[in-house]
């Protein structure tokens, strides 16, 4: 089943997103002409950056996992727990060196 997602991933038109629990919503935009390029988080008053080219990277990572990998749920200040997509992201093993 695929989920309806809002918007048109543009900064004028971003895309209305829910956390998964439901509790909370949020938008993000793909920032092409950023330097580097990104998909741009906005969380109340708070904006995320993150490299456009991490959504290409995870898709490679994963696929040459080749199995289920959980997506992990840390605070910032705490480590990700080993095995999850998030321990990746943070790793200076990743393609950008987390």
């Amino acid at each position: 089943m695929k989920t309806k997602v809002a918007g048109e991933g543009t900064k004028a038109k971003p895309w209305k997103l829910r956390t998964p629990s439901g509790s909370a919503e949020y938008e993000m935009y793909r920032a092409e002409d950023a330097d580097p390029p990104a998909i741009v988080c906005t969380v109340g008053k708070t904006e995320l950056r993150y490299r456009l080219s991490a959504i290409e990277d995870l898709h490679a990572m994963l696929k040459k996992h080749g199995d289920w990998m959980a997506l992990g749920s840390a605070d910032e200040q705490k480590p990700a727990a080993e095995g999850t997509v998030e321990a990746w992201g943070r790793s200076t093993k990743n393609p950008v060196k987390g």
